[in-house]
């Protein structure tokens, strides 16, 4: 089975957690899955918050309303991929570069259910190259200091976020303490978010393997 047949059914699968009212929608090649699978009970949601300016367009394109997160507070369900999982539950997301609107609408819902293949679960964090988002000015000084944390940072060159930010891709960090490096590269000036999701984790695991999409439980 194809990783893309993977991906489409960890997005079936989390339609399972959809109560109605309006959704955060996060963004990636899963989540486009999702997006397509939701169009088929839009009539049962009022909306989405969208976490980038690509989901924004899918949803759109589906007639499905797209709210600003400040004009409907708490959300009661996020729907999201990632680039890694550990066990616990904890990521690596930003490969899009929509890292910074992925922990905001994350950190304003209630419930994050996270969808993948099987492939994205992991011993530890830090295989794929971690994003962090940087104002433009900055970018010299955090390479540096990312350098000093034992990884190696490259500009991810002709990309810019729907910030208006720029993107180092951090390769060769081997990430045991999630937590711990999270607030350590979000504490550096000029860094506005790292793509580490781990103060606040996934509640929910489904990946889509050979055998059906599968709920994981936390380790």
């Amino acid at each position: 089975m194809s990783q893309d047949a993977m991906k489409k059914q960890a997005a079936a699968a989390a339609l399972a957690y959809v109560k109605g009212g309006i959704i955060g929608v996060g963004t990636g090649s899963t989540v486009n899955h999702f997006i397509d699978a939701l169009a088929t009970i839009k009539h049962q949601i009022e909306g989405a918050v969208s976490s980038s300016e690509a989901s924004t367009a899918r949803l759109i394109q589906h007639g499905i309303p797209v709210f600003d997160l400040n004009a409907v507070g708490e959300l009661s369900l996020y729907v999201d991929g990632a680039d890694e999982t550990n066990a616990q539950f904890q990521l690596i997301k930003g490969g899009g570069g929509a890292l910074t609107r992925e922990k905001i609408v994350a950190a304003a819902s209630q419930q994050f259910v996270c969808i993948g293949d099987e492939s994205k679960l992991v011993s530890v964090l830090g295989a794929f190259p971690l994003p962090v988002e940087v104002i433009p000015m900055a970018r010299s000084y955090v390479a540096r200091e990312l350098v000093k944390l034992g990884g190696t940072p490259i500009w991810r060159e002709g990309f810019m976020t729907d910030n208006g930010n720029v993107i180092l891709d951090v390769r060769h960090l081997e990430i045991t303490d999630p937590i711990h490096m999270e607030q350590q590269i979000n504490n550096l000036a000029g860094v506005v978010t790292v793509g580490i999701f781990a103060l606040r984790p996934a509640d929910v695991l489904i990946l889509g393997t050979p055998a059906g999409a599968k709920t994981v439980t936390k380790a």
